[in-house]
């Protein structure tokens, strides 16, 4: 699997990295209402703030999966879609990629501080 996804455009070609569109992901879903962090799903690789996204498929069908921390309290099934749709509607708007899908995997609820 590549690391750049492209696009060709009228005029060119755009090539977009993989770390660009999951730094995307990682913004967006941690403005989402509710998150309250992404998780590695695993222990491995705590450096980057996108340790918890995934990105996968090519240009025409990206197959996006996060790895959040959700807010005790909360209905898990509504901060898991609202993540869903504004990711996708965020990574297309601005990169032009197509999102076939975004797989929300809460991995903890954690009580406010």
């Amino acid at each position: 699997m590549a690391d750049e996804l492209s696009l060709e455009l009228e005029r060119g070609r755009l090539t977009i990295s993989r770390d660009a569109v999951a730094e995307i992901v990682a913004e967006t879903a941690l403005a989402c209402y509710g998150v309250v962090g992404l998780s590695a799903g695993s222990r491995v690789g705590r450096i980057l703030r996108r340790e918890g996204v995934s990105v996968e498929g090519d240009a025409q069908a990206l197959r996006v999966e996060l790895h959040v921390v959700v807010e005790h309290g909360l209905n898990l099934a509504e901060v898991a879609a609202t993540v869903r749709s504004q990711v996708a509607y965020d990574v297309e708007r601005l990169t032009g990629l197509h999102v076939a899908a975004v797989e929300v995997v809460i991995q903890r609820v954690r009580a406010s501080a």
